[in-house]
């Protein structure tokens, strides 16, 4: 069995995870020292778990057996959770706070964004969370984690930033939301205001919460809800969306010691197929150099949707050379269901 990208403990399993019984917010003598509107809005956070066929390509690197949260946003069992649990699955199940479990189907996923979408073939009789405002949560500003489990599996957390987030999947966030401590569990967990509301949508353990420059110290990254809501109900709709798709390489890119490293590449993927291989150097991108993950990012979106042909300089050993490669769109390169 495969586990997924963050293991068993992106699951729904036992919480308080051993040794971890003092991050719950609970009093010593039982009781309940949540704000009433967050203990309120806690039902609506279930369990998602998924399987997903081993002849899918994310199933190496992200799991054939996916568990993780979401939070049910509407009357008619519509959950929002984080992108990569859905990824290419065949199967979604939906676990309620009751332990009551409910087949689901995939409504639709936003690469651009990270968020997924399943909905429960029968709706779910609980309520559902509102979405808040997620522009309204500052630096040391305070909320609650959640994932399934109610009060126990509740952890107050302080907004350690707010900033850019540059992930190696050709991912890029504007103004993710980081927060401290680290939320133990928190693959689609719900980032919630005091107000009960959603802020946010758990999607990583990062190991520099606090940023660069600062001390090392463990917290989350959540994505903010603002970003979902321009284009919710589209999604909800259509499963994608209609503006073109951008365009993508397939390349894992790393920065270290100055220079953006190839950490891998995706197999059968445009990177793969103009022969880029682990350990390449990139400098530019149409002749125009690359300043970080970002900058590489920004420049190669900016060149038209996917299908445009990009020219990128690349140092392998001690030769460099020049590579022209005709972009693709991640979504078709996905596959899902029974296709």
């Amino acid at each position: 069995m495969a586990r997924g990208l963050n293991g068993s403990a992106n699951g729904a399993g036992h919480w308080p995870p051993p040794g971890e019984e003092g991050v719950v917010a609970r009093t010593p003598g039982g009781g309940s020292n949540l704000p009433p509107l967050v203990s309120a809005a806690l039902p609506a956070v279930v369990g998602v778990r998924t399987t997903i066929p081993e002849t899918r390509r994310s199933a190496q690197n992200l799991g054939t057996e996916r568990e993780g949260h979401g939070i049910l946003v509407d009357d008619e069992g519509l959950i929002l959770t984080i992108g990569y649990l859905i990824m290419e699955a065949d199967t979604v199940t939906i676990t309620d706070i009751d332990g009551n479990e409910l087949a689901a189907r995939i409504v639709g996923y936003d690469y651009e964004s990270g968020f997924g979408l399943v909905r429960t073939e029968t709706p779910m009789p609980l309520k559902p969370m509102r979405f808040g405002d997620s522009d309204s949560l500052t630096l040391r500003g305070e909320a609650y984690v959640a994932g399934l489990g109610g009060e126990k599996a509740a952890l107050k957390v302080k907004v350690a930033g707010r900033r850019e987030f540059a992930g190696y999947w050709e991912y890029l966030l504007d103004n993710a939301i980081f927060t401290v401590p680290a939320y133990p569990l928190w693959g689609g967990s719900a980032l919630i205001s005091l107000e009960g509301e959603l802020l946010g949508v758990g999607s990583l353990l990062v190991q520099e919460a606090l940023g660069p420059g600062s001390p090392a110290f463990p917290g989350n990254m959540y994505v903010p809800i603002n970003r979902l809501k321009p284009i919710f109900d589209e999604l909800v709709a259509t499963g994608r969306l209609s503006t073109p798709p951008r365009p993508w390489l397939g390349l894992y890119t790393l920065e270290h010691m100055g220079q953006l490293v190839v950490g891998g590449v995706s197999d059968g993927g445009p990177a793969d197929r103009a022969g880029l291989q682990r350990g390449d150097i990139l400098h530019a991108l149409n002749d125009e150099v690359l300043d970080d993950v970002g900058d590489f990012y920004r420049k190669l979106w900016a060149i038209g949707p996917a299908g445009s042909v990009v020219k990128l300089r690349m140092e392998r050993g001690n030769d460099t050379f020049d590579v022209t490669v005709r972009t693709g769109d991640r979504a078709t390169y996905h596959k899902y269901g029974a296709d």
